[in-house]
């Protein structure tokens, strides 16, 4: 903020991410819909396209899902790359996003550290741990459809219905291949009970067969 001033990308990037990090519980899916929403319609950092991509990216590495967010905020800071070049813009910007996502984190574990075994037996906080479970149950059915959505169909519009936000598909622009492997894998999942390593597998090769037709 001191050098490049409130307007610039990569002050955007650090204070979203930042309270992104900060409020986080149960991991990445809970708060990825949030970030895909803000960070597509909200800052318009990328198109819905992109953001399943980077989503899709972050599945195939070893590491955790949240390092989707290296991807949103190296996109960011590579088309708003000025005063830098864009590589090395996407490159603070992919760090900074790093270090304000894990920052807090790792500061509330070793700040919390020596009372970990106490606060594991504390009810209350037992209560509201399954509350917050709960929750997240319902975040992730929320990214699920936000993700299948948008991929699915080209265009999505929206409405608003009080403090909802309602998708309305252009069943015009659907993508029948999206589909189609949609269905399948629901399928193979919820009607045969496979695993997710075999949907993965039987999706992959659909998805190069689709592609090749």
């Amino acid at each position: 903020m001191a050098t490049l001033g409130p307007n610039h990308v990569l002050w955007d990037i650090g204070t979203f991410f930042s309270q992104l990090a900060v409020v986080t519980f149960a991991g990445a899916y809970a708060v990825l819909a949030y970030m895909a929403q803000e960070a597509v319609q909200g800052f318009g950092w990328l198109q819905p396209g992109e953001m399943a991509e980077g989503l899709g990216l972050a599945e195939t590495t070893p590491g955790p899902l949240i390092m989707v967010t290296q991807f949103v905020g190296y996109l960011a800071a590579y088309r708003a790359p000025e005063p830098f070049t864009p590589l090395f813009a996407g490159l603070l910007g992919a760090g900074l996003t790093t270090w304000v996502t894990f920052a807090p984190c790792f500061l509330r574990i070793f700040a919390f550290a020596p009372w970990i075994d106490r606060l594991g037996h504390a009810v209350r906080i037992k209560g509201g741990l399954a509350a917050i479970t709960a929750a997240v149950v319902g975040v992730i059915a929320n990214l699920a459809a936000w993700f299948a959505i948008h991929v699915i169909f080209a265009a999505v519009g929206e409405a608003r219905l009080g403090p909802a936000r309602i998708y309305l598909p252009d069943w015009a622009t659907i993508d029948w291949r999206a589909a189609l492997l949609t269905a399948l894998a629901c399928g193979l999942v919820f009607l045969a009970k496979w695993s997710g390593v075999r949907v993965l597998a039987i999706s992959a090769v659909g998805g190069l067969i689709l592609s090749v037709l």
